[in-house]
């Protein structure tokens, strides 16, 4: 490699684009493809970063495997980055063992952290852990080291290990700093806020107010009654029961648990749970079939009492009920959980990261674009789909379950 690519590569590595591209804007050689790809996708020109990638990858050819297994691990940053999360994983995992192969340690590693990062994005938490098990980042560069402890800490808040997270953090911070990348900086900055914004809401007797992840955590030990409507759980200290796939059921509990310790009206349960303006007489039968199911389904949790009036849940151990919510109540709050990170989403991205059906995630965005919540960019399968950050939304750490 000559002076001016030798040069070109260390403003890369150092998070300057445009220093790179002043040194081969004007070669057509495949190792200035590369670097001309790689610094258009650093100043987030990623359709034509995409091109150029290609273009290098076919120049290089197939003597030349190392070169051609970086391209393959530069484009799949650039997919991970456009969220095309359909972009052949078995591609960058061939990438990073031809890479490991020929002692390419560098490059190999930061191909493990993209897959670790898509996976963490999908929701596989335990196959982004495994990527990362039995592997030792000390000797990595500055960048790389951010890189493996932002997937840590990720993985530690879906997770509610916010301990471990905070100091995933620290490490992430002190090792982007170390790197001089600004961009890198900035990335760890935007997930420490995380930690500090509202990740849900806490509802007792009556009154509600946000909670952080923190608190969320210390929920999972509490001796309470912890109605969770963000996985659709009930549980307290020794039991847990999941209604995940009962929403009526839910419906109920929840009503019941945000009146607690009083009881709730027949009339308000058959509009909470089965959306009725009005109860007529087969609404309260269908009630009361219902509360047998729930009572069985709480049986050692919790048990549910008729009054006068309606219903009364009675925890069988715990002293108080709370109800944790989420902390925006939107019928596709899943799908702006995602879009709030900044980035722009295809909406079979989406679905893949949802494990919904591309059309049922189809059908949110249009409800979502008719109110003017989201808002979309381009055609066909590069149609993109962005929204501004939700204020007060802790993102994608505190999801429901998938869409219905």
């Amino acid at each position: 490699m000559d002076s001016l690519m030798t040069a070109a590569a260390r403003a890369l590595a150092a998070g300057d684009p445009l220093g790179a591209l002043n040194r081969v804007a004007l070669r057509d050689d495949a190792p200035a493809l590369a670097l001309r790809g790689i610094a258009m996708a650093q100043l987030g020109d990623l359709d034509r970063a995409r091109a150029l990638i290609r273009a290098a990858a076919r120049a290089f050819g197939v003597r030349q495997a190392v070169a051609r297994a970086r391209c393959v691990v530069a484009e799949a940053e650039i997919a991970f980055v456009s969220r095309d999360l359909g972009w052949p994983a078995k591609a960058l995992h061939a990438a990073r063992t031809t890479l490991e192969q020929h002692g390419d340690r560098v490059n190999a590693a930061h191909a493990r952290y993209l897959e670790a990062r898509r996976l963490l994005l999908i929701g596989r938490l335990d196959a982004a852990e495994g990527e990362l098990a039995d592997f030792e980042p000390a000797s990595l560069p500055p960048a790389l080291r951010t890189a493996h402890d932002l997937v840590v800490a990720g993985i530690a808040m879906r997770r509610l290990q916010i301990r471990q997270a905070r100091t995933a953090l620290t490490r992430a911070r002190l090792a982007a700093r170390q790197s001089g990348i600004p961009a890198l900086a900035a990335e760890v900055e935007s997930a420490t806020l995380i930690l500090d914004t509202p990740a849900a809401r806490l509802v007792a007797g009556g009154s509600e107010r946000p909670v952080m992840l923190d608190e969320v955590e210390a929920l999972q030990t509490s001796k309470a009654l912890v109605i969770d409507a963000c996985r659709h759980i009930v549980r307290d200290a020794e039991k847990e029961a999941s209604l995940a796939r009962r929403p009526v059921l839910f419906a109920l509990v929840r009503a019941l648990g945000e009146v607690w310790p009083g009881d709730m009206s027949r009339d308000e349960l058959v509009a909470r749970a089965f959306g009725a303006k009005s109860a007529d007489e087969s609404h309260r039968a269908r009630l009361r079939v219902e509360m047998g199911r729930l009572r069985a389904t709480l049986r050692g949790l919790a048990t549910v009492d008729a009054t006068s009036r309606g219903f009364l849940l009675v925890p069988r151990r715990a002293g108080e009920v709370l109800v944790l919510a989420r902390p925006v109540e939107e019928k596709y709050a899943a799908v702006l959980a995602f879009l709030s990170d900044g980035e722009a989403w295809s909406s079979s991205a989406l679905a893949l990261a949802l494990g919904a059906s591309q059309r049922t995630v189809q059908r949110a965005l249009d409800e979502l674009a008719f109110a003017a919540k989201v808002q979309f960019f381009g055609r066909g399968r590069a149609r993109r789909w962005v929204t501004p950050p939700v204020p007060s939304f802790a993102t994608t750490l505190l999801l429901p379950p998938p869409l219905p």
